[in-house]
């Protein structure tokens, strides 16, 4: 059940049996329906969640009411609001699936105990938190330098399986578009495809 985490961290620090049952036995596994919610906004946030099988979306809603997607995430990848979860304040957030979808919660208390045990975890974490802020900078970097079709064919370059599997609503919202104008950038790319 917990195989698709250890072989993750494994591949970054090499774990022995007797570290991997140490970390399986403070493990979760959740299985989530479409839509559900593993965290909602005004809770404060008690996991990192790995995803197994399926893809989550991690967003908020802006004064008008409006979904505004931050961050998707799918197998191998995590996700969780650490602005929450290591403050312990409530979020701003939703994390919400996609998709039916299997996660593996990795509870924040367990995580000093788990980090005492097994110090190499301190390093795995360190290594997959540089990653995804470095994504973080890159997409930042292209909210500043590129036009938002030019966004668009970047993102859809970079992780086409999102464009396949992500409703048109939550990706125009990540890339901070309206609907109409994902479809309009994609009008025009299946012309010049044509």
């Amino acid at each position: 059940m917990f195989q698709p985490i250890l072989q993750h961290i494994n591949r970054y620090v090499p774990l022995n049996e007797t570290e991997e049952v140490l970390i399986a036995e403070k493990l979760k596994y959740l299985q989530l329906k479409k839509k559900a919610l593993i965290l909602t906004e005004g809770k404060i946030c008690s996991a990192n969640y790995f995803v197994v099988k399926g893809c989550l979306r991690m967003y908020f809603f802006d004064d008008k009411g409006a979904e505004q997607t931050t961050q998707f995430a799918i197998e191998n990848w995590w996700i969780s609001d650490y602005t929450s979860l290591e403050n312990r304040i409530p979020s701003g957030f939703q994390i919400q699936a996609v998709e039916v979808s299997e996660v593996i919660a990795f509870e924040k208390n367990s995580e000093k105990e788990l980090f005492d045990k097994v110090p190499k975890l301190e390093r795995y974490f360190r290594l997959i938190l540089q990653r995804a802020y470095s994504a973080v900078q890159t997409r930042t970097k292209f909210l500043h330098t590129l036009s938002r079709e030019a966004q668009y064919h970047q993102f859809n370059d970079a992780f086409p399986e999102f464009v396949q599997r992500v409703p048109q609503y939550m990706l125009a919202s990540y890339l901070g578009f309206t609907p109409e104008f994902l479809s309009k950038i994609r009008a025009r790319k299946g012309k010049r495809i044509s």
